[in-house]
């Protein structure tokens, strides 16, 4: 088993280190971990420690002895994903399954047809949500460089977004709409690729025109329709599989 992620507000150099708080609280209660076992902190921003169990202390205590540190660079590539808003609590499905995929960052999108709204207070606890799942899914993937999930943006904002883009995609399950495949687009060697996934009515007309006209063009993933809460994480899988760090 590869060592367990602890989020720290600030990594530590070498030497002896307390993890205390919510994550200690886990490391000494639920994951129980003895002396001589092995564990990763890190900021979620790329930087990190490796470090020995030296002993739990009470509940939520764990000392440990930190052996290396270092930080780990932001990829050549990054893929970012614009998320239509799902229903219910598929956005967090969404969220989670990409950042265990590797996706850079995310970006919820209200879309024409997207059915859930974020509006006021429902708004931030659902952006909140999303933000918590990227980083316990960070955790759990053993990742210590994060996703940034960054405020929802209009229909407008993601063109902008789009048109800065070194590779601008919009999935489409129109095969007539989208005649390239996916897996056959011409990668570029660094910069920035934004995908963008509709809601479960599709994209509209006017939204597939405006994302066009910032040099967006509609791909298809395969034969099958997938819902927008899986969309996402297969058309990262197919990007990043074709790129180093995959391999």
């Amino acid at each position: 088993m590869t060592a367990p992620v602890f989020v720290v507000d600030t990594v530590p150099g070498t030497g002896a280190y307390v993890l205390d708080g919510a994550e200690g609280r886990h490391a000494v209660s639920v994951k129980r971990l003895r002396p001589d076992e092995e564990v990763t902190l890190t900021d979620g921003a790329g930087n990190w420690a490796h470090a020995v169990v030296v002993a739990a202390e009470g509940k939520d205590r764990l000392s440990v002895r930190v052996t290396s540190a270092g930080s780990e660079p932001e990829p050549a590539l990054r893929v970012t994903v614009v998320q239509a808003l799902p229903k219910g609590d598929r956005g967090e499905v969404a969220v989670e399954t990409m950042t265990e995929t590797g996706v850079d960052a995310i970006v919820p999108w209200q879309a024409a047809r997207c059915i859930t709204q974020w509006k006021g207070e429902r708004g931030a606890k659902s952006l909140a949500k999303w933000r918590g799942t990227a980083r316990e899914a960070g955790k759990q993937s053993r990742r210590v460089r994060f996703p940034e999930v960054r405020d929802a943006l209009s229909t407008k904002q993601v063109a902008a977004l789009l048109a800065g883009a070194d590779l601008a995609v919009v999935l489409h399950e129109d095969r007539d709409a989208a005649s390239a495949a996916l897996a056959t687009v011409e990668l570029p060697a660094a910069g920035e690729i934004v995908l963008v996934v509709g809601p479960e009515g599709g994209v509209s007309p006017e939204e597939l025109a405006m994302f066009a006209e910032a040099g967006a063009r509609p791909h298809r993933l395969g034969p099958s329709v997938l819902r927008t809460s899986t969309a996402g994480t297969v058309a990262a899988a197919v990007l990043l599989s074709r790129t180093p760090r995959w391999t």
